[in-house]
């Protein structure tokens, strides 16, 4: 299942809070080699880890196995204060446009030979369901230039935001992925369960 973390329930996560900057480091920092997040204590966490994101947590068995997160386009984000150059025109903000980062899966839970990881599907079946909930249209995502197809395949409308830049050694391009129902229905259809992935937990939208 996936939870959704927000300041109103918390209290009830610290635990799988702790799990997740882990699970962040470990990607990130040591798979990635994104040294410049390295911290002393092994946990992840930088300066949009405020109230505001709201975290996706997929969890199994007490274990949180994969991790994404929303940050409000309104407030300060990684388009807007880290990578800058990558949007060449407007950048998109509104109520309505949240930014995906931090998408992270445990390697014991890495499914080789699929084209989408299962838990990368639920991850994101759930911030479409909540975003559809709360009045959440699309999103802002940095990601890879060859992720840009499965976007799409998954019936999200792709739209560049400008031209790929060299990032720590990758292609990288920002894009925003408008959603609706049919994308979820394409979503469940890949995942192979037309049931919903959210665990009852507090639906929050920040301001």
């Amino acid at each position: 299942m996936i939870h959704i973390v927000t300041p109103a329930n918390e209290h009830n996560y610290r635990e799988e809070m702790e799990q997740v900057w882990r699970l962040r480091h470990d990607v990130f920092v040591v798979e990635k080699g994104w040294t410049d997040l390295t911290r002393p204590d092994g946990r992840e966490i930088d300066q949009f880890d405020t109230p505001h994101a709201i975290h996706f947590l997929a969890i199994e068995e007490e274990r949180v196995v994969g991790y994404s997160r929303l940050l409000p386009t309104t407030r300060p984000h990684l388009l807007s204060d880290v990578m800058p150059q990558l949007c060449e025109g407007e950048r998109p903000s509104g109520y309505d446009t949240w930014e995906w980062t931090r998408q992270a899966v445990a390697r014991s839970h890495r499914a080789r030979g699929k084209a989408v990881n299962p838990v990368s599907l639920a991850l994101l079946s759930g911030i479409v369901e909540w975003g559809m909930g709360n009045g959440v249209r699309q999103l802002v995502l940095q990601m890879p230039t060859l992720y840009l197809l499965h976007v799409v395949q998954l019936h999200f409308r792709a739209r560049p935001l400008g031209l790929p830049h060299t990032i720590s050694g990758e292609d990288i391009i920002a894009a925003t992925a408008e959603f609706d129902e049919r994308t979820l229905a394409r979503l469940r259809t890949v995942r192979g369960d037309g049931a919903s992935v959210l665990a009852p937990t507090y639906s929050y939208l920040a301001a």
